[in-house]
């Protein structure tokens, strides 16, 4: 049991190292576009700041998933991570519209069509008195 607490840990800590490399770099290479310098101590800061919001991100998808009866995390939850941040929102919606539109539309889920006994049976019928 041990050391399977161990060996998560470490895949955890080389998943935040790689994360955080990645994030350094990406940093460097837009402060070079702008002809900016990025100190170490700053450029530490930002890099672990990502990878915490990062982690907070991945636990509200599954909480989303979890809550809508899933086990897997679709594009409507990604979504709902933004609502907070319109911009964001309407630039994943978008990207996400643009997807869908380049799906083959045999490959698309389609909703069954409802049979007239089961639309019959959603409607109130009220008598007259």
């Amino acid at each position: 049991m041990e050391t399977r607490m161990e060996e998560d840990d470490s895949a955890s800590e080389l998943l935040r190292d790689r994360f955080r490399l990645s994030t350094i770099s990406i940093a460097e290479a837009e402060a070079n576009k702008s002809g900016m310098e990025i100190s170490e101590p700053v450029m530490t800061c930002v890099a672990d700041l990502a990878f915490k919001f990062t982690k907070q991100l991945a636990k509200d998808l599954e909480l989303f998933a979890q809550h809508a009866g899933r086990k897997s995390v679709n594009t409507e939850d990604v979504i709902l991570t933004a609502h907070r941040n319109e911009h964001l929102a309407a630039i994943l919606t978008s990207i996400c519209n643009d997807l869908k539109a380049k799906e083959p539309q045999s490959e698309r889920k389609r909703k069954k069509a409802p049979k007239k006994d089961d639309r019959d049976r959603g409607a109130v019928h009220i008598a007259e008195a």
